[in-house]
């Protein structure tokens, strides 16, 4: 069983990978199937119900949405992001859905997609079931999807779900733990980044590799310039305005230009840009959730545009020892707010950027897994609230201190000798005990925290 970097970064739709890119691929899937099987002329109707926190918040995420979108054969890497939400409304207001882009059935909206709000399946709490009918109401098929975070969806066979992997390719160095993966570059005498290269050779060339990387960071510099350029007030009823046009106006025209901590705010421009188009249903790259998804591209732009000596190939292997921090999380806790918090969303993508700016500064190994650690160790316990179930309140503004604390984090490893305390393996293993302890009401079902003591309107 491996994991490419590519299973972590991948270019989707906001708001959120487990309740918008996860339910996407998941319908999509199930209407593969159908064709596959050769039944789908025969169906008249599909159901749809959506469990556990992505019938909680489901709504406020567009997951909804999202699975009107994947019924009818889009994918979040193509879809239409300017044409999407007007698709919906047709199929709700015509009481039609075009299924697999090609079979016509009727569809009510009411009941036909059910968002359960109190009731979860077994594996995980993002549980969604589909079901399909013939003209007779006789069931054709039915199949239970779990989204694991990140966008990963996982079949009910897979229970258990976070950790399952489903390639069986195998790679030249595996590692699982943060001390095997220590262990492989002192054996072959290699950074992590080399590593990680190494292993994504088992999928692709050596030019692929850098070419998809490189093709990454051109979506992240795009939604920065997007996230720059839109204004006015984020979608849903916070009416939350966008902060990143005037925090640019003032760094480049206003008083900030001679700021002493203007990087700092640089810093801060970078992720709100992106978490605002994230929130906006635009287009950005999953890094490794929606939710976190401006942590990599602030602390990336960081790297480019304030480290000498940047470029392209560093920006690659920032890329490669970033996803070698993020297969640590993704096989021994989860990426999942609605599993462990917001601790396992923003948390593992400060340690996945400390770790890459690390690699990039000049970093050794060691210095490159204690940098993650420290990422993560001062994320531990971070609750998933979002206040109206919406990826705004504090996502947006908790991406942009994360980007900071990455990037303190990375210099504190690079500039010290890299012997620590506490392992990175410790603090994913704290990360995964805290979130089995932690409420429900604190994982992404807006039943806890900020989503109750803040006041919608």
């Amino acid at each position: 069983m491996a994991l490419s970097a590519f299973d972590l970064y991948s270019v989707g739709i906001g708001p959120s990978s487990s309740h918008t890119v996860g339910p996407m691929r998941a319908a999509k899937t199930f209407v593969d199937g159908l064709t596959e099987a050769g039944q789908l002329d025969r169906v008249c109707r599909v159901r749809s119900q959506l469990f556990g926190s992505l019938g909680a918040t489901g709504h406020g995420h567009g997951s909804d949405k999202a699975v009107v979108l994947g019924l009818q054969a889009e994918v979040p890497e193509t879809v239409d992001t300017a044409t999407s939400d007007t698709r919906v409304a047709d199929a709700r207001e015509r009481h039609t859905l075009m299924l697999a882009g090609t079979h016509r059935i009727d569809w009510d909206p009411d009941d036909d997609l059910i968002m359960h709000r109190r009731k979860s399946l077994p594996a995980h709490p993002n549980g969604m079931q589909f079901e399909a009918y013939d003209a007779d109401g006789v069931l054709l098929a039915s199949h239970v999807y779990y989204s694991v975070g990140g966008g990963f969806v996982v079949d009910e066979a897979a229970t258990g779900a976070d950790r399952v992997v489903l390639d069986d390719t195998r790679i030249e160095l595996p590692f699982l733990t943060g001390a095997e993966m220590l262990a492989v570059c002192e054996r072959e005498q290699c950074s992590v980044s080399e590593l990680m290269l190494r292993n994504e050779l088992s999928w692709r060339s050596a030019d692929e590799v850098r070419s998809g990387m490189l093709h990454l960071w051109s979506v992240m510099r795009d939604c920065v310039q997007a996230g720059i350029a839109h204004q006015g007030t984020l979608p849903g009823g916070l009416k939350v305005p966008r902060r990143a046009p005037e925090l640019h106006r003032e760094l480049t025209k206003g008083a900030l230009r001679d700021d002493p901590l203007r990087v700092m705010d640089w810093v801060n421009l970078y992720a709100l840009a992106v978490n605002e188009e994230n929130a906006s249903g635009g287009r950005i790259v999953t890094a490794p959730t929606n939710g976190a998804a401006g942590i990599i591209p602030a602390v990336l732009h960081y790297y480019v545009n304030f480290v000498p000596g940047a470029d392209d190939d560093g920006v690659v292997r920032f890329l490669l020892a970033a996803a070698a921090i993020g297969i640590l999380f993704k096989e021994n806790a989860s990426i999942s707010g609605a599993e462990v918090g917001c601790q396992g969303e923003v948390g593992s993508a400060c340690a996945m950027a400390a770790g890459g700016l690390a690699e990039v500064m000049g970093g050794t190994p060691t210095q490159v897994e204690n940098a993650a650690e420290i990422g993560i160790e001062h994320n531990l316990g971070l609750t998933c609230d979002p206040v109206g179930g919406l990826v705004q309140i504090p996502c947006i503004e908790r991406n942009a201190i994360a980007s900071v604390k990455a990037i303190n984090a990375a210099r504190l490893a690079v500039n010290g000798s890299g012997v620590h305390t506490v392992s990175l393996d410790k603090a994913i293993k704290t990360m995964r005990d805290t979130g089995h302890d932690m409420s429900v009401k604190y994982k992404e079902t807006a039943r806890g925290g900020l989503a109750v003591n803040v006041i919608e309107c």
